[in-house]
């Protein structure tokens, strides 16, 4: 395993990190293809023993069953000081007034909600998980450099959102001296990269650490293209990422197979080793539910694409719709 800065921090991450969504309880929130945590350890214990230290999860994953299983399962398979522990706040946790948002007040009491569920006294990376627009910006950066001061959180990241809008971001907390986001998880993979052309030269530009969710386009990349899954069928989010550019995508997704063919690898580790290649590319954040998951997120870091198999992969994309945000 290899370990770089997130960003431009002092902090160390292993060059995976593991995408804790998959682990929660079947029943609770939005997830019924999510392994229960009899099942989900295994998979914790496996990344561990790979050299993975970076960890991530959110409130939301499950209705909190996500932070609960990773919490307990941390606690008994490693140091949790060896650990870069990631998760994140702003969807609905409870119906009602201030369930929900950037606000102040949710923030403030979701890291607390989030630090008991997974059982430790700070979050290495606290990130906010989209855009909230109902509340003013300033109030929600406020908040996060709270969450730093008070030691909850020891530095905080953005998710998916326009540009534009982390630029104003960090041009306020430069303003007023808050702590300042040092990493981006957005969605980039072989089948969507509209992130190349303004997110990823503004985090290179501006030092923020890039950790990719959907490396693998929830598996889209990593299978013939007819071919389904469980959660292909129950994932109404992922159903909403693909369905404008099926004809461009079976295309790029073909050309995975072939080069994966040529080479004697399965196609997941040519589809993660293109994202690894991108130099604005801290660490994906890889989803595991099979042994050969974790197994094929690790050789992919050995794998070497050269710039004709670039070419190749990339000649297919035409542009989409902006998507995984509002």
């Amino acid at each position: 395993m290899d370990y770089v800065k997130l960003g431009r921090t002092g902090l160390e991450v292993s060059r995976l990190c593991l995408g804790c969504m998959s682990y929660g309880a079947p029943d609770r929130g939005t997830h019924p293809w999510s392994l229960p945590e009899d099942e989900s350890r295994p998979f914790i214990r496996k990344a561990l023993d790979s050299g993975i230290t970076f960890f991530d999860t959110a409130n939301v994953y499950s209705d909190g069953t996500s932070e609960e299983f990773l919490g307990r399962a941390i606690k008994d398979f490693a140091r949790r000081d060896d650990l870069v522990i990631a998760t994140k706040v702003f969807n609905r946790m409870r119906p009602g007034p201030n369930g929900a948002g950037l606000s102040r007040k949710a923030i403030l009491n979701e890291i607390d909600n989030s630090l008991r569920r997974l059982g430790t006294d700070y979050v290495d990376l606290y990130q906010i998980h989209r855009w909230d627009y109902g509340t003013p910006i300033e109030e929600t950066l406020e908040a996060l450099d709270t969450v730093v001061r008070t030691g909850k959180a020891r530095y905080i990241g953005a998710s998916s959102m326009h540009a534009w809008q982390f630029a104003k971001a960090l041009a306020l907390q430069e303003r007023h001296g808050w702590a300042r986001f040092v990493s981006m998880q957005n969605y980039v993979n072989l089948l969507y990269r509209e992130e190349e052309r303004d997110m990823l030269p503004l985090c290179a530009d501006a030092g923020i650490g890039v950790i990719p969710w959907s490396p693998l386009a929830r598996g889209r990349l990593t299978r013939p293209w007819s071919e389904g899954s469980a959660r292909s069928e129950t994932d109404e989010f992922g159903k909403t990422l693909y369905a404008a550019t099926a004809d461009a995508d079976r295309q790029v997704v073909e050309q995975v197979a072939a080069i994966a063919a040529a080479r004697g690898v399965p196609a997941a580790q040519v589809a993660l080793a293109w994202v690894l290649q991108k130099s604005e590319i801290t660490a994906p954040i890889v989803g595991a539910t099979k042994p050969v998951h974790l197994d094929d997120a690790v050789a992919a870091l050995s794998l070497k694409l050269e710039p004709a198999e670039i070419a190749a992969l990339e000649a297919p994309y035409v542009p989409h719709a902006v998507v995984g945000f509002k």
